[in-house]
C-alpha cells in the first residue's frame, strides 16, 4: 500500500536568515527484536518487584536514519517502559563507532509499555542486569541496519484527531476529600484515577492532546520505507512480556503499509523459545526484492496525566480490550496516512541541549524517617508505599542533582521536540502552540528516564504524580525549564521565531469584545499568575495558587452547555480554553466601577451538588478577608433542597435562588446585571431573570469596593470547585437587548 503520489520537486525551505535550502534526503529504517534471552526477566511499571518467564508479543526497537547530504540523524523508538540516560550514552557512542552517527544526532526514546523488561531502577524494580547489555546491543544493532538501508526518499506529514482514545487520569480532588500521601500527610488534592469514585472529584487538572500525527518516508517511486506516528497516551495494560498497544498498532500499520513479517508467532512463546531465536531474528531484513520493508513506529507523545479512560463520559464496562483500542487507533491512522502528500529534497536540522538540573531531596527529618525504614526492610526488596518511597528518599539524597538532554530536529517543513521525562499534556500542547512550524511532533522519554514533570501549579496539588522518587525526581521548575529549551532548540533549527498563541474569536467572543467591556478575560493562559485583559484595556487579573490551566472550555463537542448550544467563543475547529479553579482565585481591581456595573461569565461545577450547601462561589465583589454589606457574591445552590440553582447574596443578607439548575459537570452561563438599587442575574431567558432583588438602605449606601474575585469569595468561605471562562466586566448596567446577545 502507498500513499498519495506526488511531484518530486524539491521542497523549499525558507530560514528565518533570508537562504533557501534544498538537499537530497536519504531515508533508511530498520527493526529489530530486543527481547530477552535470559529468563526470568524484571518488569517495570509497577510499584513492586516483579518478573516474567514467558512473551506474550515480542519487543523491538526501530529506528530510521535520515540523510541530506550534510546532515546524519536518527530516531530510534523502544518498546521499553524507560531507559536510564547512561545506558543511552553508551548505545549512541558505541553506534557512532559503527556508524557515520555522531552520539548527538541519535534520538532514543521509550514506547513506555508497562510489561517490558527492566533497564530502569525506579521504585520498588531494579535493573534487570543481565538485560540491559542485551538491549544496549540491540540498539546499536539497530542504528546499523538503519542506515545500511539508506536509499532516496520523500517525506511527508499527516494528522488526525483521536479524542475517545486519550483521557486525563489526573483529576482534582474535592476539599473535603483529601488523602494521605507516603509520608502519612495529608496533601493529595489531586491524583491518578481519583474519579473512579465520581463522588470524590471535582474535575480533571489539565487538557488531553488527541492528535494522532505521522511522518510517512517513501522511496521517489512510492513505495513505504517508515512511517514514525505520535499519540498521548500512556499504555494500555497488558501480560508481560508484551510491546503493549504500541507494539500492536504497529504491527498492524506494517501490514496496511504492505510489509512482511519476517518473524513467527510469539504469542505463546516461552523464554527459553525466545533465546533460541534471539540471534536469527535480531534484526530485521531491509529490503524484498529490492523493496524497503515498510517499518512503523509508535513513539510516545505527552502522557504523564494522560490514560485510556474517560471518567467523564465512559462507562467501565465499555472499555473494550487492547486489540479493539489498537484497531481504533489504525483506523484513524490509515486514513491520516493515505492523505499524506510526501515532498522530495527535505532538509535535515538537529540541535541538542543539556541542561543542569536539581532533584527535590528530602530535608533532615525526611531523610532520617526514610533512613530507619529503609535499614528495617534491610535486603529484601520494598513492599508498602513507605518502604518504596523510604527508598526513593535515600537515593534522591545521594544524587542531589544531575544533567538532562533535550532535542529538536527539523525535517524540511517538520520539527520533533523530545523530553526525557513523563510529560504533562498541556507541556505538548505549549510546544506545539508555540513551535515556528505548525507540523510538530513531541516524543517524552527520549535520551533519559527522568519521570514525571507536573508544570508548577500541580505540585501544589500533590498526589502521585509529584512525589520525590527517581520516577518523579526533577525540581518543581523542570517542566518550565524543558518548555524553555526546546523552544529556543525548534527555533535553531527552524531559523524562524517561536508562536505567540492567542486564541481564536469566535462569534460569541465577537459579540462581548463589540459591546466594549471595561475587561474581558478569557482564561486561555497555559501558565503563569496573570489572566490577561483581552479587551485591550490592559485590565489584567491575577491568579492565585490553585489554579489549572489550558482546560477544556464551554460548547466544545465534548463538553455541551446544559442549556442549549451556543454561540461558540473560538472558530471552527479550535477548542475553547479555560480555568479550573482548586481552592485558588482569581482578583482583579476594578477602581473604575463606581455605580452601575454587569458581569457574564461561564461556569461549570465540579462538586457534587449534595456535598454543601453551597456548592460553590463564582463571583465575589468585596474586601478581602471580609464579608460586609456593600458585597455582592454570586454562586450556585448545594444541598438536597434545590441544588445547582445559581445563588445570589447582597452583604450579610440572606441568600437568593435562581429558578433554573445547572446539572453537575456541565457548562452554564450567567449574566449580572446591577443598576441603581436593583441586582439581576440571568441564565438562559434574558426576558426572566433568575434572580431579582432591592438593595436595602445600608447595601445601596456601602462605598463601591475595587476588588472582585471570581473563583471564590472574598472571605474564601466555598470557593468555586470547578471551572470559568469568557469573563467580562462592563461599567454599566447591560440592557435587556444586550443580556440577549450575550446568553445566545
Amino acid at each position: 500500500m502507498t500513499f498519495k503520489k506526488c511531484l518530486g520537486l524539491a521542497l523549499v525551505v525558507c530560514l528565518g536568515t533570508g537562504t533557501f535550502v534544498q538537499a537530497e534526503l536519504r531515508v533508511g529504517a530498520a527493526k529489530v527484536d530486543v527481547s530477552p534471552d535470559q529468563w526470568p526477566v524484571l518488569v517495570n511499571g509497577g510499584m513492586t518487584s516483579r518478573s516474567a518467564d514467558q512473551i506474550k508479543t515480542r519487543v523491538n526497537a526501530r529506528a530510521i536514519v535520515l540523510d541530506d547530504g550534510g546532515e546524519r540523524l536518527a530516531i530510534v523508538v523502544v518498546d521499553s517502559c524507560m531507559m536510564p540516560r547512561t545506558l543511552l550514552d553508551e548505545a549512541k557512542q558505541l553506534a557512532s563507532t559503527r556508524t557515520q552517527l555522531r552520539p548527538d544526532r541519535i534520538l532514543i526514546s521509550a514506547t513506555h509499555s508497562h510489561t517490558a523488561p527492566s533497564s530502569f531502577a525506579c521504585l520498588g524494580t531494579d535493573a534487570d542486569a543481565s538485560y540491559v547489555p542485551l538491549l544496549r546491543q540491540r540498539l546499536v544493532e539497530a542504528l546499523v541496519a538503519a542506515e545500511k538501508n539508506l536509499t532516496p526518499a520523500r517525506v511527508g506529514w499527516g494528522s488526525g484527531q483521536a479524542p475517545q482514545f486519550t483521557a486525563l487520569r489526573r483529576w482534582v480532588r474535592r476539599p473535603d476529600r483529601i488523602a494521605l500521601d507516603p509520608f502519612g500527610n495529608p496533601t493529595i488534592r489531586a491524583n491518578m484515577h481519583s474519579a473512579a469514585n465520581p463522588d470524590d472529584a471535582t474535575g480533571p487538572t489539565g487538557p488531553e492532546d488527541p492528535e494522532l500525527c505521522i511522518i510517512a518516508f517513501e522511496t521517489l517511486d512510492g513505495q513505504p520505507i517508515a512511517a514514525l506516528a505520535n499519540f498521548s497516551m500512556h499504555y494500555f495494560s497488558d501480560s508481560p512480556i508484551s510491546a503493549d498497544y504500541f507494539g500492536l498498532f504497529c504491527d498492524g500499520m506494517e501490514r496496511f503499509m504492505g510489509g512482511t513479517e519476517h518473524q513467527a508467532d510469539a504469542s505463546s512463546a516461552t523464554g527459553e523459545d525466545v533465546a533460541d531465536e534471539a540471534g536469527a531474528n535480531a534484526t530485521k531484513e531491509g529490503k524484498t526484492d529490492g523493496r524497503p520493508v515498510p517499518v512503523a513506529i509508535m513513539s510516545h507523545g505527552c502522557s504523564g496525566d494522560i490514560w485510556k479512560k474517560d471518567y467523564l463520559r465512559l462507562a467501565p464496562e465499555a472499555e473494550g480490550t487492547i486489540e479493539e483500542y489498537a484497531q481504533g487507533l489504525l483506523a484513524i491512522a490509515t486514513e491520516v496516512y493515505e492523505r499524506i502528500e510526501p515532498k522530495a529534497d527535505a532538509d535535515l536540522a538537529m540541535q541538542q541541549a543539556v541542561l543542569p538540573m536539581h532533584y527535590r531531596t528530602p530535608d533532615a527529618q525526611r531523610l532520617q524517617w526514610s533512613q530507619q525504614i529503609v535499614a528495617e526492610t534491610g535486603d529484601r526488596l520494598p513492599q508498602t508505599l513507605p518502604e518504596i518511597y523510604a527508598r526513593e528518599q535515600v537515593f534522591l539524597n545521594q544524587y542531589q542533582s544531575t544533567e538532562i538532554i533535550v532535542q529538536a530536529i527539523r525535517i524540511g517543513d517538520i520539527a520533533i521536540a523530545s523530553t526525557p521525562t513523563e510529560t504533562y499534556a498541556l507541556s505538548g500542547l505549549k510546544l506545539k502552540l508555540q513551535s515556528p512550524l505548525p507540523k510538530t511532533m513531541v516524543i517524552e522519554l527520549a535520551n533519559g528516564a527522568e519521570g514525571y514533570i507536573p508544570p508548577p501549579e500541580q505540585h501544589l496539588l500533590g498526589g502521585y504524580n509529584t512525589w520525590a522518587a527517581r520516577s518523579a525526581g526533577l525540581e518543581v521548575t523542570a517542566e518550565p525549564r524543558i518548555v524553555a529549551a526546546d523552544l529556543i532548540l525548534l527555533e535553531q533549527v527552524s531559523g524562524l521565531p517561536r508562536r505567540e498563541f492567542e486564541q481564536s474569536r469566535g462569534p460569541a467572543a465577537k459579540t462581548i469584545a463589540e459591546l466594549k467591556p471595561l475587561a474581558y478575560w478569557r482564561l486561555d493562559e497555559m501558565s503563569g499568575s496573570t489572566a490577561l485583559d483581552r479587551s485591550g484595556a490592559g485590565r489584567n487579573a491575577v491568579y492565585e495558587a490553585g489554579v489549572l490551566f489550558f482546560l477544556e472550555g464551554p460548547t466544545t463537542e465534548n463538553e455541551p452547555a446544559a442549556l442549549g448550544a451556543w454561540t461558540p467563543f473560538t472558530t471552527q475547529g479550535e477548542t475553547n480554553r479555560c480555568a479550573h479553579f482548586a481552592g485558588g482565585r482569581m482578583l482583579a481591581e476594578m477602581p473604575e466601577l463606581q455605580g452601575d456595573y454587569s458581569v457574564v461569565l461561564s461556569y461549570w461545577n465540579g462538586m457534587p451538588l449534595q456535598a454543601r450547601e453551597v456548592a460553590g462561589w463564582m463571583f465575589s465583589r468585596d474586601y478581602d478577608f471580609s464579608s460586609t454589606d456593600g458585597g455582592v457574591h454570586l454562586g450556585l445552590s448545594g444541598g438536597t433542597d434545590q441544588p445547582g440553582r445559581l445563588v445570589l447574596q447582597a452583604g450579610n443578607a440572606e441568600p437568593h435562588l435562581g429558578q433554573t439548575a445547572t446539572p453537575r459537570w456541565q457548562w452554564g452561563r450567567a449574566v449580572l446585571v446591577k443598576q441603581g438599587n436593583k441586582i439581576e442575574v440571568y441564565q438562559a431567558d434574558a426576558q426572566r431573570a433568575e434572580i431579582s432583588i432591592e438593595l436595602n438602605e445600608k447595601q445601596a449606601a456601602a462605598p463601591a469596593i475595587t476588588e472582585m474575585f471570581f473563583g471564590g469569595r472574598s472571605d474564601r468561605v466555598d470557593n468555586w470547585e470547578g471551572k470559568l471562562d469568557e469573563i467580562a466586566v462592563f461599567d454599566r448596567g447591560l440592557s435587556q437587548a444586550e443580556v440577549e446577545q450575550l446568553l445566545k
